[in-house]
């Protein structure tokens, strides 16, 4: 039986449940979630492996208007994943006005096959859910639009079919226990912006970049700095929060879930540090991993 491989692009705007959708495919959590748009910053690849296939999907930040610096690295990042991509999947919320046509009009323009994925429909009726479907084969004309609900597993086997059938013929791209491109410390720097994102309101979360700074791993427990950089000293003060009573709820939240993640005792150390507008300046992105 011929081998299959490929890249699978997940694309869309904040809070379609994208990451969700990526996390029920590949089978483990590789992009933090959290009810605030924008979380997902990084274009992360998940990666499926079994004899005859491997799939590489790759969840990337929701399409928006870029505001600033950090934003256009995050459209960058969508814009490669579109022209590296043998799959691409349109993820979209039962709810959303699509009024930004610059993603449509990048999907019209590619050869790979699409299917637009109309996510949480345990909120809508089954007249909504036709009338969604019919909406975006009238737009897009896609190969396929699945009606799924990520977070209730509902229908995503149907999307793993579709990709199946889809999935070039080539060698695997990567070695077959792989499972990410990402290191371990990228995600421990992730499941702290996570608790962040969860605990935070308003922009404190925007704000926020997380930097492992040590990762030294002892025989029965591993221990992790992390720097957490915001723009102004006000944020950092409401970071901190009265005699560090919000930081140190940042620390056992994530601590746990580290622990979780790497099956090992954590000691945690967090630090806050202030760098005025990183968001726009070209040094720090490129040294946050945001640029080339």
């Amino acid at each position: 039986m011929a081998h299959k491989a490929g890249f699978v692009s997940i694309v869309g705007k904040p809070n379609a449940g994208k990451s969700t959708l990526m996390n029920s495919l590949v089978g483990e959590k590789m992009s933090i979630i959290t009810p605030k748009a924008q979380t997902t910053r990084h274009r992360i690849m998940g990666i499926v492996n079994e004899d005859d296939y491997q799939i590489v999907f790759s969840d990337t930040p929701g399409v928006i208007k870029p505001k600033y610096g950090l934003q256009e690295s995050m459209m960058d990042a969508v814009d490669e994943s579109l022209v590296d991509a043998d799959i691409i999947l349109l993820v979209t919320d039962i709810n959303e006005r699509f009024d930004e046509s610059d993603i449509i009009e990048k999907l019209r323009g590619t050869l790979s096959p699409i299917a637009v994925i109309v996510n949480k429909i345990d909120t809508s009726s089954q007249q909504d859910v036709l009338g969604k479907i019919a909406y975006w084969q009238e737009q897009l004309n896609p190969k396929e639009v699945f009606a799924v609900s990520a977070l209730h597993q509902h229908n995503v086997q149907s999307v793993m079919d579709f990709i199946l059938e889809n999935l070039p013929e080539h060698p695997a791209y990567y070695e077959k226990d792989t499972l990410t491109d990402r290191s371990e410390r990228f995600f421990v720097s992730e499941i702290i912006r996570e608790k962040i994102f969860n605990l935070y309101q308003k922009e404190i979360p925007y704000s926020t970049e997380v930097i492992i700074t040590a990762f030294k791993e002892e025989e029965n427990i591993n221990r992790i700095s992390a720097e957490i950089i915001v723009e102004r000293d006000s944020q950092k003060n409401i970071l901190i929060g009265k005699g560090g009573e919000m930081m140190k709820r940042v620390g056992t939240y994530a601590r746990k879930d580290i622990e979780d993640f790497l099956q090992k005792k954590v000691f945690l150390e967090l630090f806050v540090k202030v760098i005025s507008d990183w968001r726009n300046r070209k040094n720090y992105l490129k040294q946050f991993g945001y640029e080339d």
